[in-house]
């Protein structure tokens, strides 16, 4: 006796639109099949794109030639970072990461008659410095850790320098500067050279981590430390815990922990993976796949 075929079972869209009283015909059905389809899709891409991985590239040019920049759409290298692993292992210095990094404090309002307004501060004007330290360290931190009578300096992304005047008491943020802005955070590809507890110094173009020179293909290149500046690891340099310090492999055009300081560890986001593009470099970096693992 030939067994029955079992029925398909319908789509969930459709059961659920039925135990609300509406019974769709053919065409209304498939266009709510398809429905679910995207919705579907949509929702595991979120999951994807939130938890596990995510698809980026470096703009400028500063881990080349390890990453191509974005000198053109067909050289710029696409990747994926892997945003999962790490909650069960940690990187090490010699790996490269990606994070969330403050680029500078972009201004949402400035209060009429304030410093801010008097100095020339516009609305859409995007803040890189106060007193030649980068706001990455945090803009309210650096205003109030400015000694009483000093003069208050912004740099602008443009190039703009701005004189607020003198700190006076109770001057400890921008909102005191009438000053209302967010932080401009943006994705950050480095290389990590040291962590929590480790020492680093530039010297003569190689790294010193815990004041040994740092070896390997990895290190295999010179690193400046000249540029005025430059405030972390032209001297020796205690990493703070809970902090990394990063490099651009192409430190001649890098804006990196030289500059403006540490990684909080609570803004890594995870290490490049896989490359994609363009099609002659497609394959595993950063030591992925490796048969002898992560190195």
């Amino acid at each position: 006796m030939k067994r029955k075929k079992k029925e398909k079972r319908p789509a969930w869209i459709l059961r659920l639109v039925r135990r609300f009283g509406y019974n769709p015909g053919r065409v209304s059905s498939e266009i709510l099949e398809w429905v679910e389809v995207f919705v579907v899709a949509g929702v595991l891409g979120f999951l994807v794109i939130s938890f596990v991985t995510v698809r980026m590239h470096v703009p400028t040019d500063s881990m080349y030639p390890t990453i191509n920049g974005d000198r053109s759409v067909f050289k710029a290298d696409s990747f994926f970072v892997d945003k999962i692993s790490y909650h069960f292992r940690a990187p090490k210095p010699g790996d490269i990461v990606v994070f969330w990094h403050t680029e500078a404090v972009l201004i949402k309002e400035v209060k009429d008659g304030s410093r801010a307004a008097r100095a020339g501060l516009n609305v859409k004007d995007r803040i890189i410095y106060i007193n030649q330290q980068a706001v990455a360290a945090g803009a309210d931190e650096i205003i109030a850790s400015l000694p009483e009578g000093t003069h208050i300096y912004l740099l602008l992304q443009e190039g703009r320098q701005l004189d607020l005047g003198s700190k006076e008491a109770g001057i400890d943020s921008l909102a005191d500067l009438g000053i209302l802005g967010r932080e401009k955070r943006v994705r950050y590809v480095k290389r990590l050279i040291a962590v929590g507890g480790q020492t680093v110094y530039i010297k003569g173009g190689d790294i010193y981590l815990n004041e040994e020179k740092l070896k390997g293909e990895r290190f295999d290149r010179y690193y400046t430390s000249s540029d005025p500046r430059m405030h972390y690891g032209v001297t020796l340099t205690l990493v703070p815990e809970g902090k990394w310090f990063v490099l651009g492999d192409n430190s001649d055009d890098s804006w990196d922990s030289r500059f403006w300081g540490f990684v909080d560890e609570d803004d890594f986001i995870g290490e490049p993976y896989l490359r994609v593009w363009p099609l002659p470099r497609f394959g595993p970096m950063n030591g992925y796949f490796s048969l002898h693992g992560k190195n």
